[in-house]
């Protein structure tokens, strides 16, 4: 990958989420309490932990978890998103948060930093998702955990859903299936992995609403979506409610120990 491709792709990233700051933080599904306790609860948060929330967006997950641990840090690329990261810790109160804008790759951190980092709904928009995880794993203690909460579409729907999520944000690049999700955290050396799944419910037209597709590319994702009524070939168990399409995200959540032999 070359430097001018990352940061076109890191334009285009800016570019989407500085115009889904404000709608994608106002999604329900993305705020939805029962996954973020099952996400805290796999994690065995404590008031010791050092959080570091990679690619953070609107600093939900990083608000979740300050209300836990002990100190927590919050990295996004969008200066948009970090805004509403701050709006919303002062909703919530809190004073254990720090913002930082700022590329993952590579993480501005030292060697074991922190005794915990997560990522949320993130590692379909890197290039090299591998290469992120590897910096997570460098910037956590020996003994610490690493987590990565992704959507992780079914092998044989993989493709169909790649297709429609590009058409629906131009800076999707993959979504792993689980096999590969796994085998990419045991790739980098984690260890006594944990592992859980939920689903994030969506209504179609509010989706869209939340989203910036190139013109005329919503009408194409109204359309893939009609036909997999029918076909299911997303994976994502489309259906008619009150006349409405809704659907739900197929989410996995991995967590693993960097290992204390691994300095």
């Amino acid at each position: 990958m070359t430097e001018v491709a990352q940061a076109s792709h890191n334009a285009s990233i800016i570019n989407q989420f500085t115009q889904q700051a404000i709608p994608f933080t106002n999604l329900p599904g993305h705020s939805n309490e029962s996954a973020l306790k099952l996400v805290l609860r796999l994690t065995q948060v404590s008031s010791t932990d050092t959080v570091l929330d990679v690619a953070c967006g609107s600093g939900i997950v990083a608000c979740a978890f300050a209300e836990v641990a002990q100190q927590v840090t919050g990295i996004d690329l969008t200066p948009a998103m970090i805004e509403r990261a701050q709006l919303l810790q002062q909703e919530k109160k809190l004073s254990n948060l720090n913002w930082q804008i700022g590329d993952v790759l590579p993480l501005p951190y030292d060697d074991a930093s922190f005794s915990l980092v997560i990522t949320r709904y993130s590692f379909h928009h890197f290039i090299d998702p591998q290469a992120v995880l590897a910096e997570m794993k460098r910037v956590c203690v020996p003994g610490g955990k690493v987590v990565v909460v992704d959507v992780t579409p079914a092998l044989d729907k993989a493709t169909a859903y790649n297709h429609m999520e590009k058409l629906r944000d131009p800076s999707h690049v993959k979504a792993l299936t689980f096999p590969a999700l796994l085998e990419m955290v045991q790739q980098v050396g984690l260890v006594d992995l944990r592992t859980d799944f939920y689903q994030v419910e969506m209504e179609l037209e509010k989706q869209l609403q939340a989203s910036f597709p190139n013109l005329g590319d919503a009408e194409k994702i109204r359309q893939l979506f009609i036909k997999d009524l029918e076909t299911d070939s997303l994976g994502v168990g489309s259906h008619r409610t009150d006349n409405e399409i809704h659907f739900a995200y197929p989410i996995a959540v991995i967590v693993g120990q960097k290992t204390t032999l691994n300095y």
